[in-house]
């Protein structure tokens, strides 16, 4: 068994060997070293809402009014994009259950189509995506903790993102201490997301019964609707990135107990109730402010609260801090086991598989996410990176029911414990495509950007994942180095069985 626990490389030392024996044989009493199944199903649904539910139903919610033009299609344009989110997570159902391995994406892109378009989306994840989707929601977070310290002038930039890298330590540091405590953190942030959101439904419903009903008279839910296809397919674009976070359960199922149960029951339970509470939340919105005022509002929530909540308004900008925090908590935790999962496969240094002998975590990748988290922060212009990547990521969903169409022609005997109708996912994939054609006509320069970050990935694979026999003089040091993190860290390569 000690062996298990050595590197691949012939160029350790003597005394570097023997402490790696040591550690193994002082393991060999407690069983195999690899991801526990830790999450029950509460945790998972708290995962999925956790992740979708973030600052954004608080912020502005308003890319989808701005389209449609009234309150009453907007409102049929969240239940759309609801609909849509549960076509894409009842896949991902199938590919979990069929695909049991954590990565989520990563893996069933792996699985279908091969190496090199599963490390495209690993280098657009790991370069960009997440470190800088952690980033904007820390910045987010440090801005509604410190605006009450500053209610006459704006948050100085440097304390915002010192907070929010405190935050991203804090989170990180958790998830690599304790499975279980993270998880917990996961339910009760989620929980109180929900709260939140269920005080501004309730808030509207006083709001109207004292006679303020001049917001929901046909006339104006129904003024200015614009039911042209170019403004509903803009609508349904901006509005189905509120829903993202549907497939991120699929990250850690290898931690998931009972996954072919636990993964669709969690999505039957969750997706329904984010839907349900977008609707109510924007119901809400509308009782309570004009459409021009919310498509104003920089805070579409503190305007609300404002107009709607009394005293009880302070209470929001806390609500945002909680989900913020949620969202950032529930993206550390199953993003970095997609990143565990490519360097198991190879396309990722070996340090970035290895796990924590104590804690049973994926402590280098945890630190690598955080680590490239708080250099995003340095960046001054970081907002603009999502934009860019809006269209990558949407198209990695695409891929990824793609290949779970290619598997039904192609892998007929794959055991699938959850088996759709066919039709299911030809919807879902019809309708990514849909989204994807969009940028063309609405934001042609993002779409180049992000397809030349996409494609800058293709020389990296092959410098780094295709060149096999790479020269002594470059792998050595890399070799030494790999060891002294494992050793700082307690860390050893995972055990398959």
């Amino acid at each position: 068994m000690a062996e298990k626990y050595q590197l691949n490389s012939t160029d350790l030392t003597k005394s570097e060997k023997a402490g790696i024996k040591a550690k193994a044989k002082a393991l060999e009493a407690s069983g195999p070293i690899k991801l526990k199944q830790k999450i029950s199903l509460l945790n998972g649904c708290a995962i999925i809402v956790g992740v979708i539910v973030g600052s954004g139903i608080f912020v502005s919610p308003k890319g989808i009014l701005y389209h449609t033009g009234s309150p009453a299609l907007s409102v049929l344009l969240w239940l759309l994009c609801g609909v849509y989110a549960l076509l894409g997570a009842l896949c991902y159902a199938e590919l979990g259950t069929t695909i049991p391995k954590s990565g989520g994406d990563y893996i069933y892109i792996y699985e279908a189509f091969g190496s090199l378009p599963a490390f495209i989306f690993l280098w657009i994840a790991l370069i960009i995506v997440n470190p800088t989707s952690l980033a904007v929601i820390a910045l987010t977070f440090s801005q509604y903790c410190l605006k009450p310290f500053f209610p006459n002038s704006e948050v100085p930039d440097e304390s915002a993102r010192l907070l929010a890298g405190c935050c991203i330590l804090a989170l990180t540091f958790i998830n690599c201490y304790n499975v279980r405590l993270s998880t917990r953190i996961q339910d009760v942030l989620a929980l109180s997301k929900i709260f939140a959101l269920g005080m501004i439904v309730f808030a509207a419903i006083i709001y109207l019964a004292r006679g303020n009903t001049e917001h929901v008279t046909i006339e104006a839910l129904t003024k200015n609707s614009n039911t042209g296809p170019i403004g509903i397919a803009l609508a349904f674009y901006s509005g189905i990135f509120s829903y993202s976070g549907f497939n991120y359960l699929n990250f850690v199922t290898e931690e998931l107990k009972e996954p072919n149960k636990n993964l669709p029951r969690a999505i039957y339970i969750s997706i329904p109730i984010v839907t349900a509470v977008y609707i109510l939340v924007n119901m809400g919105y509308f009782c309570a402010l004009s459409p021009s005022e919310i498509l104003n509002s920089d805070a579409v929530a503190v305007t609300f609260a404002h107009r709607a909540m009394g005293p009880l308004a302070f209470l929001v900008p806390i609500f945002v801090a909680f989900a913020c925090i949620g969202s950032l908590n529930g993206i550390i935790f199953t993003c970095s086991r997609m990143f565990f999962a490519g360097a198991r496969n190879g396309h990722l240094p070996e340090l970035m598989a290895m796990i924590n002998i104590h804690n049973y975590t994926p402590m280098p990748s945890l630190i690598f996410l955080g680590g490239t988290s708080l250099i995003m922060l340095f960046i001054n212009d970081i907002y603009i990176l999502i934009n860019y990547l809006a269209f990558s990521e949407c198209a990695i969903v695409t891929m990824a029911v793609a290949g779970l169409i290619k598997m039904r022609i192609y892998n007929k005997d794959l055991k699938r414990p959850i088996k759709l109708n066919i039709s299911i996912p030809i919807i879902f994939f019809v309708a990514c495509i849909y989204i994807l054609a969009v940028p063309f006509v609405s934001k042609p320069s993002e779409l180049i950007a992000a397809t030349l970050i996409i494609i800058s990935g293709v020389p990296v694979y092959y410098i780094f994942v295709y060149w096999e026999n790479k020269p002594q003089w470059l792998i050595r040091p890399w070799a030494h180095f790999t060891h002294f993190i494992q050793a700082v860290l307690l860390c050893v390569p995972a055990e398959s069985s």
